[in-house]
């Protein structure tokens, strides 16, 4: 089968534009205090149903070394205080900010969540270095998605601000079932 990858950027801030209020009250804040366990289980709730493996095989260590590492950051958003959808954002670069993960709990989407999580990302991914002084000036804010992520999320990230730049199509074996959260939790 055919997989289909998008590259987004955005280069200056004032592109960013921000998405209508959720249809139910939020609340975003950064994880200040990094957690392996947090990681993971908003990797594997979030991704379990959009084939996101690539970390599956991740021992604890190596959750460790990404949580802990100078200008990676978590963004969780709750409502009513349940985690309803994160971003992984990796400032590891000098110059430019990956969204290297992003999404809702298949509980929270279509609410309009998606895209106030994803204006508060880009506006974070612009002002890391205001949190990590040692981090020169962010120039570039990117992403990456696929024809396999959830169906909103190219036309999100291109609502707020973010253009095309690159597009891969490559040939991949289909895989006989998403991962799930959880041993036999596939969603459909």
């Amino acid at each position: 089968m055919e997989l289909t990858t998008w590259y987004l950027e955005q280069t200056d801030p004032s592109r960013i534009r921000p998405a209508r209020q959720p249809e139910v009250p939020v609340e975003i804040r950064r994880a200040e205090v990094p957690s392996v366990e947090l990681n993971r289980y908003l990797y594997t709730a979030v991704g379990g149903g959009w084939h996101w493996t690539d970390r599956l095989g991740w021992d604890w260590q190596q959750w460790q070394d990404w949580v802990t590492a100078p200008g990676v950051e978590t963004w969780m958003v709750s409502v009513r205080g349940t985690p309803a959808g994160y971003a992984e954002l990796d400032g590891r670069t000098p110059g430019e900010v990956e969204i290297a993960y992003f999404g809702l709990l298949p509980q929270f989407a279509g609410q309009r969540i998606g895209g106030h999580l994803l204006t508060t990302t880009l506006t974070e991914a612009w002002r890391l270095p205001d949190r990590w002084p040692d981090r020169p000036p962010v120039g570039r804010v990117w992403v990456h998605t696929c024809s396999w992520d959830g169906p909103a999320a190219l036309a999100n990230y291109q609502a707020r601000g973010m253009e095309l730049y690159r597009t891969d199509v490559t040939s991949v074996d289909e895989p006989a079932a998403t991962p799930g959260p959880w041993p036999g939790a596939n969603r459909p």
